[in-house]
């Protein structure tokens, strides 16, 4: 069983910096993505960094240049660091971690963090 434990969020001032970290138990089979998404209260989940399993990466255009993804493959852990953080950042944070044999894979998520930018 997939479980994934995330840390890291918390309440910081406009301008300031959070690193959020998700690890991975129960790894069998290769990643094959591993990534973070973020739900502000009364708005859709959407993505905000991924990375896959060639190291390629993908960020949402709203946290370019301020948020960085990473990864650890050998502690299956994924990493968010935040910089310059807005109160529009303010959301729950989800990791979530593409999982499988070969020809697919399933999608498990973490519990969420909540990260709270104060003005």
């Amino acid at each position: 069983q997939v479980q994934l434990v995330e840390s890291g969020g918390g309440l910081v001032q406009a301008g300031g910096s959070l690193r959020l970290s998700c690890a991975a138990s129960g790894i069998i089979f290769r990643i094959k993505a591993m990534g973070w998404y973020r739900q502000a209260p009364g708005k859709q989940r959407d993505l905000v960094a991924s990375i896959t399993s060639d190291g390629t990466i993908n960020y949402a255009d709203s946290i370019k240049g301020r948020f960085t993804i990473s990864r650890e493959i050998d502690k299956n852990t994924v990493y968010l660091q935040m910089h310059s953080l807005q109160p529009e950042d303010t959301a729950v944070y989800y990791c979530y971690v593409d999982h499988g044999p070969t020809n697919w894979a399933t999608r498990y998520w973490g519990q969420g963090t909540q990260v709270t930018v104060s003005s």
